[in-house]
């Protein structure tokens, strides 16, 4: 009854690490990646430190990200609210069906570009397109499962909020529940190279793979399979 999930954006090459990390100690993340983007380098200035943005390539994201999820994040990482019904409905949509192709699987999750929605939004994407959950950017600090799952919002944004990242998990931890209870963790991976903060992320999920009884699943697998 106790989900363990992750959900990182932009399918930058840092993934390529996450990923490592994530599958040494058994665990599960869904990657929402634009595919018009695909492919493209660049880079951040985030607090006067220089990262590398550079986004994986269209060919490399089966193998990339196998075991785990691909979801949406837009065509071109647009603010959604911003464009018309018509524009919304292209960027998520084509996105979706591209990156089901390149995965070959039916791709239904979605990140909103930005953490940029609406209500408008969120009933376009319900109702016009294949996605059938989305992720928000606004920080829960629970784990109660939520109903409208296309403006679902997550537990903790670990870049911003190490500590409670560590205080929440200590508390999943004891959790003794006999209803889901989902503790859903997002960022980006290149933020752990801001101050190289890698090995702290590696500790989180050290502390958090001993558990027996956590399942550690896809978003997908967490808000869809296990309702």
């Amino acid at each position: 009854m106790k989900y363990l999930t992750f959900s990182y954006d932009d399918g930058v090459t840092q993934d390529i690490r996450l990923v490592e990390l994530f599958n040494k100690y058994g665990m599960k993340c869904t990657f929402n990646i634009n595919s018009g983007l695909l492919g493209k380098d660049g880079y951040l200035d985030i607090n006067g430190v220089r990262v590398n943005h550079i986004k994986v390539k269209p060919e490399d994201v089966r193998y990339i990200y196998d075991g785990h999820e691909v979801a949406g994040h837009g065509l071109t990482h647009p603010c959604l609210a911003r464009l018309t019904d018509e524009k919304i409905i292209e960027e998520v949509e084509v996105d979706r069906v591209r990156l089901s192709e390149l995965c070959g699987y039916d791709v239904v999750g979605f990140a909103y570009p930005g953490g940029d929605y609406d209500r408008r939004v969120s009933q376009l994407i319900k109702n016009k397109t294949g996605i059938k959950y989305c992720r928000t950017v606004t920080s829960t600090h629970d784990f109660v499962p939520q109903d409208y799952l296309h403006e679902f919002n997550p537990t903790v944004y670990h870049h911003k909020e190490w500590d409670k990242l560590f205080e929440l998990g200590d508390k999943f931890l004891s959790l003794k529940t006999d209803t889901p209870s989902v503790f859903y963790v997002w960022g980006h991976a290149y933020e752990f190279d801001i101050h190289n903060s890698w090995d702290r992320f590696e500790e989180f999920l050290k502390m958090m793979s001993k558990a027996k009884d956590i399942e550690f699943v896809t978003n997908k697998e967490a808000l869809l399979d296990r309702r």
